[in-house]
């Protein structure tokens, strides 16, 4: 049995009718996005528990192996252009700790189509790798300055639960990190079999502006209307 990560809990009130489970990126915690819950306007919308998880440690190649919370190893070459290599082992053990969370809130009550999975960078990558192949429809995915992981593995892999799922995908056009070539080449790929993205792009680089938080909370109330 898969266990379940540690994670930060926020309920916006009582008897939350919907979870959004948010997976920070390489070498923070589940603390850098709590900040973003008093945010959002969630104006009609159910109650919500936000899940923040922390990754585990281990070490990263990029950075010299030093070890921090990370969802899977990044080594040179992975973030360069339109490739979007990925360490599978890691990305694969990310999602089953992923899938483990999901089933925990459903033993709390809340429905997979009231879950939504969300993460920035390395964390977006694990919500789309996560999301797209879940066997259960979900309320929806939300993928920010990040890419799509494994992604010639997604036609064989993808659950028909999820292929009309809605998606969100950002990027900072000015990204250092995750270039803003790999989130568009990401998008496109995903149109291609099918999905339903919304796609934003702001004058920013590896990072959440307020525009965008506006821009999530709008999509949010759309997918979670009491």
């Amino acid at each position: 049995m898969q266990e379940v990560l540690e994670a930060i809990q926020i309920e916006t009130g009582k008897n939350p009718g919907a979870a959004i489970i948010w997976m920070h990126g390489l070498g923070a915690d589940g603390n850098d996005f709590v900040p973003i819950v008093r945010e959002l306007d969630l104006t009609g919308a159910p109650a919500v528990r936000f899940v923040f998880p922390h990754a585990p440690m281990r070490p990263v190649t990029i950075n010299n192996g030093y070890v921090m919370r990370a969802w899977y190893d990044v080594t040179f070459g992975d973030l360069e252009g339109k490739s979007r290599k990925a360490d599978e082992k890691g990305v694969r053990g990310s999602e089953a700790q992923i899938r483990a969370l999901i089933e925990n809130e459903v033993q709390r009550g809340i429905a997979p189509a009231s879950i939504v999975l969300a993460g920035f960078s390395q964390g977006g990558a694990v919500a789309l790798e996560t999301g797209l192949r879940y066997p259960e429809k979900l309320a929806g995915i939300m993928a920010l300055s990040t890419y799509l992981p494994l992604a010639a593995a997604l036609p064989r892999e993808a659950s028909p639960a999820n292929r009309k799922t809605p998606i969100f995908m950002a990027h900072g056009v000015y990204d250092p990190v995750v270039p803003y070539l790999m989130g568009t080449t990401s998008k496109t790929a995903l149109h291609a079999l099918g999905y339903d993205v919304e796609w934003h792009e702001y004058p920013m680089q590896h990072s959440v502006c307020l525009e965008e938080i506006q821009d999530i909370g709008v999509w949010l109330r759309r997918i979670l209307k009491a």
